[in-house]
């Protein structure tokens, strides 16, 4: 009997400190010294929740850059069913989705240059909201063709949206499609208002 109180007091205990008192204490240093990624890295847009920077949404106009393909079932980018495509290099519907998504990018983009990789293949979470810089400048033309806007303008937006990797070490550089595309809305705004 001895033992089994034991046991209970300390099975008590531990529910206590981990199931309890931990993830409270976790919950509040997230809310405190990091609320904005606690609350989802919500993007907002006159008032308006749009979005979150940590997951890709789907842009199918000429006027946007477009995301990485999402991997997910059903809806794309469907945050609850998150996982990549379990197709490996020789899987013949992987080879069939990557010659879609390259007929689809060559005949939406006027200069046939090399397609990254990034803009055929979906990530490991089939959410990635970003794209490597390769992948934004890759679409430059298209979007200067619809927005009737310089290349140079729209470079120098992936330029200050670009996020480099930490220390010039650790990832690589890319862009968060959702954020550049708002800049990018922005920047026509503010031609229009020139004008």
């Amino acid at each position: 009997m001895k033992y089994l109180r034991q046991a209970l007091v300390s099975l008590v205990i531990l529910t206590l400190l981990t199931g309890v008192i931990y993830p409270l204490f976790i919950y509040g240093i997230g809310k405190v010294f990091f609320s904005n990624q606690a609350n989802g890295s919500l993007i907002e847009k006159d008032g308006h929740i749009i979005g979150s920077s940590l997951i890709g949404q789907q842009f199918s106009q000429a006027k946007y850059f477009w995301s990485r393909p999402s991997a997910t079932s059903g809806n794309s980018y469907n945050g609850l069913a998150s996982g990549g495509s379990n197709l490996g290099p020789l899987n013949p519907q992987l080879v069939s989705n990557v010659q879609a998504r390259t007929t689809a990018l060559e005949s939406n983009n006027p200069d046939h240059k090399p397609i990254p990789v990034d803009l055929v293949t979906a990530s490991g979470s089939g959410l990635d909201p970003e794209i490597s810089l390769a992948g934004a400048e890759f679409q430059i033309p298209r979007i200067a063709q619809a927005r009737n806007v310089k290349p140079e303008q729209i470079q120098q937006l992936i330029n200050q949206t670009a996020e480099y990797p930490l220390f010039g070490l650790i990832g690589e550089a890319r862009v968060n499609v959702l954020k550049l595309n708002l800049a990018l809305d922005q920047l026509s705004l503010n031609l229009t208002e020139q004008k």
